[in-house]
Order: structure tokens, then sequence, then C-alpha cells
């Protein structure tokens, strides 16, 4: 299991305790935490691995669990998360429905980076790079070898379906449902010119090159800073890379969005709506 730092947990965790007890389960925690409530180890790709929390608390157990290719079970602990399946107070159910095998799978992608001197990691949500100081990321961005747009701004946002309710979806960006074979590149505050954020198919290839600059910039991934010490970057989508719970095979996770305020109907057409009842 994924706990989040600070939020209260006890009934979650009481919920947890008694129906591993009950079922022979053993529970483990697969991330090094100062909140320490059950033993450390690693996850296997048999486990399930349950996240109790908020949408940290489910993309860092999703990181966890993404080399096994273990099922990460969101808990909403406390908020309203967009990539949890059940609250704490269905806990015990969704255990039931999990170890009964009645569950649906969602499998989801991840950006992998790389540099020409051969570095390479991986994002779930998103890869972000950002103006270091006061100055400006200046940076090219080509689709299959075509140019997108050369910007002079705060910087660039690349994010998968995943991630694209979170920074880019601020900035400006699209919203692409859980299963959209696509991908997200968004523009963030350029300092004149024009460029729309742009959807990427699946297959494609995006690239971003950086001048250098006084201020520098950073790299982010999935919202750490990240040392990958390089002015050119190639992104591609790696589908199947995680996999998150769900009780549904068609959810595509508008329902959290609406209940978390991210998609939020107009004013106007509710008050009409409720004329007509």
């Amino acid at each position: 299991m994924v706990v989040h730092p600070s939020r209260p947990l006890d009934g979650a965790i009481e919920t947890l305790g008694a129906w591993a007890g009950s079922h022979g389960v053993e529970l483990v925690q697969i991330v090094a935490s100062e909140r320490r409530v059950f033993p450390l180890a690693e996850a296997a790709p048999s486990d399930l691995v349950v996240a109790l929390g908020g949408d940290g608390t489910a993309l860092t157990a999703l990181r966890a669990a993404e080399p096994v290719r273990a099922a990460v079970l969101a808990v909403a602990c406390g908020s309203v998360g967009a990539l949890s399946t059940v609250t704490a107070g269905e806990l015990g159910d969704a255990l039931d429905r999990v170890r009964a095998g009645d569950w649906a799978r969602c499998t989801v992608p991840a950006l992998a980076v790389s540099t020409p001197e051969g570095k390479t990691a991986i994002a779930l949500n998103d890869v972000v790079l950002v103006r270091r100081g006061s100055g400006q990321l200046v940076a090219e961005v080509a689709l299959d070898g075509e140019t997108y747009i050369r910007l002079a701004g705060d910087g660039v946002i690349v994010a998968t379906a995943l991630g694209s309710s979170g920074y880019t979806m601020a900035a400006g960006g699209p919203l692409l449902t859980l299963r959209t074979a696509a991908f997200v590149c968004t523009p963030i505050a350029m300092h004149g010119g024009s460029a729309a954020p742009l959807v990427v198919p699946a297959e494609s290839v995006l690239t971003v090159e950086v001048q250098p600059s006084y201020g520098g910039f950073d790299i982010e991934l999935d919202g750490q800073r990240h040392a990958l010490e390089a002015h050119s970057f190639r992104l591609t989508l790696e589908p199947d890379r995680a996999t998150l719970v769900r009780f549904s095979a068609t959810d595509q996770g508008v329902r959290r969005l609406r209940e978390r305020g991210l998609i939020a109907d107009s004013p106007r057409a509710l008050v009409r709506m409720r004329r007509q009842t």
C-alpha cells in the first residue's frame, strides 16, 4: 500500500487491516515514508497496490507499481480524487470485488523521454520543461519532424491522457479521457505568437529543442525535478505501462472530474433545467 503522509486515514487503514486479517493477506508498504503503518517491501506482479489519499498518492502508487505492472486501487481519503475509484467508505466492498475478479483493468500509458546522450526516463502524468528564474524558455517543438511552434515563454507541458486534467488543463490544454490513444502538448504563457494546445497521435514522436540561455531551465517528471542534463528531448507514448482498478469497463473518468469541480455546468443551463422540472 501507499499512504498519504498527513491526511486522516485511521478508518481506511482499520478497514484494510480487518479485511486482510480475515482473508489471510499480508499488508506491506511499497514506498518509504515517514508515516510507516506496515512493514516496507517491494511490490510483486500479482499484488494489489492500495493507495490511500488523493491524486498525488495515487500517482506515487502507479509509479511504484509500474516496474512490475501491479494493479493500483486508488482510494479517495479526504478529497475527491480524479484518479480514485472508490471512497474510504467503499473500500471493503471494493476489496471483495477485486478478490472475486469483478473488476476492469484500465491500463494507462507513459511518456518516454530520451536525450541524444542516451539518458531516458518515463512520466505517467506529464513532462514539463519550465524556465528557471526570471528568464524565458526558448524552444522549438516539432511533431514527426514538422515544426509545431518556436516559442519564448514560461515553458511547455507534454501530458498523457491521465495527466491532461492537471497542469496542462490549468494552462488551457484539452481534456483527454483515460482511454484516448494520444497525448497533448501545451505551451505555457508564450510571450507573443500563437499556438493552440496540440493533441498528438499515440504513434507520433514529439521533439523539443531548447535554446541555451542565461537563466537555464528545469525538467519536471510527474511534478518532480529530474536531472536530465540536455537541450534536446524526444518524447513518445508507451502503452500499457501502469494499471488502475476500475469497476466499469467503459469508465473514462469524467464523473470524477465533475465531482471534483474540474468540469462545471453553466449556471444558465442549470436554471433552465430546474424551471423545466
